[in-house]
């Protein structure tokens, strides 16, 4: 990560949720479609040495992102994203869930409601702040200790490297 770009990652137990301030070297529409768009999501998503893959996306309220993690050795972690608000190129709010091949909710995992929302920062920086809002505690504490942090940060890097070869491209 560079270390000129603003980072801070805070878990507040008492609301049941993990506050990010993140910010990228890269304009306001750049990093909203690293957000939004399959074709660059599965570039970074996934801790590496994990890779995420699409199976579908429909980007709108009520819409669904169906996707997996794939590790080294071939097994896949199914997740979705159920978007309930999008307001473009300023937040969005989506529901996700682990779940089958097929969408259909795992209820014995956490599911986490995120609230991002993307502030321009000049022509060539932009600042994505995510509250991950969990039912209970112990749903946030499950997700501390399947790694969260450390897997979310990490893909928060690999963001950095898909934005630097877009800037570039």
């Amino acid at each position: 990560m560079n270390p000129n770009l603003q980072f801070d990652f805070q878990i507040d137990k008492k609301t049941n949720t993990v506050h990010v301030k993140r910010e990228f070297a890269a304009d306001l529409n750049l990093t909203w479609d690293a957000w939004t768009k399959p074709e660059i999501l599965d570039q970074w998503w996934a801790p590496k040495p994990y890779k995420a893959v699409t199976k579908s996306m429909d980007f709108k309220e009520g819409g669904t992102w169906l996707y997996y993690m794939e590790s080294p050795e071939g097994h896949k972690h199914w997740c979705k994203n159920d978007y309930q608000t999008i307001h473009p190129k300023q937040s969005y709010r989506a529901l996700d869930a682990f779940c089958d091949e097929n969408g259909v909710t795992l209820d014995a995992m956490p599911r986490t409601l995120w609230t991002n929302t993307f502030t321009e920062q000049g022509s060539d920086k932009t600042m994505v702040s995510i509250v991950a809002k969990y039912d209970s505690l112990a749903d946030l504490e499950k997700e501390i200790e399947m790694g969260f942090k450390e897997g979310f940060t990490m893909a928060l890097g690999n963001l950095d490297e898909v934005l630097e070869k877009l800037t570039q491209a």
